[in-house]
């Protein structure tokens, strides 16, 4: 499910094999089939009905995974919803208030939104950098990936 929602989130589309581009990982019957998240993340490989087989203890690979990994910082840049966003001439506050709807379906609290407005650099090029930034940390969010 995570990753599905990472996937929708950051507007990108994972390929399976055997699959089409865009497929989902629910969608997916074979439980030889494996990606380094679903085997990190505990992918159960379907020998059995039981449900034991699913590793459920949260570990330092997943965390590594989720901070410095493909999975979200490389689909932060590879959506490009941020600049799709700024394209259509957004204000950065405006593109926080979608990144939070988007990820943990709410709008940022006033003490949030003014926090990240410390944040905000004048120029336009550096603003993309950061909201990239607050996008990655929103994916990283113990609210995004509990809610999900």
């Amino acid at each position: 499910m995570l990753l599905d929602c990472i996937s929708q989130v950051t507007e990108t589309k994972e390929k399976f094999r055997g699959l089409p581009l865009g497929s989902r990982a629910v969608q997916i019957a074979d439980g030889t089939t494996n990606t380094y998240f679903l085997t990190t993340f505990g992918r159960a490989k379907r020998e059995t009905v039981c449900s034991c087989e699913v590793a459920m203890e949260p570990n330092l690979s997943q965390a590594l995974h989720l901070l410095n990994g493909q999975t979200t910082h490389g689909r932060v840049e590879q959506g490009g919803v941020v600049g799709k966003l700024l394209a259509d001439k957004k204000t950065p506050e405006q593109v926080i208030d979608d990144l939070y709807v988007r990820c943990v379906g709410r709008k940022p609290t006033e003490t949030e939104i003014s926090t990240l407005r410390g944040y905000l650099p004048q120029d336009q090029a550096e603003q993309k950098k950061v909201l990239d930034d607050v996008f990655w940390a929103l994916l990283n969010s113990e609210e995004f990936m509990f809610n999900h």
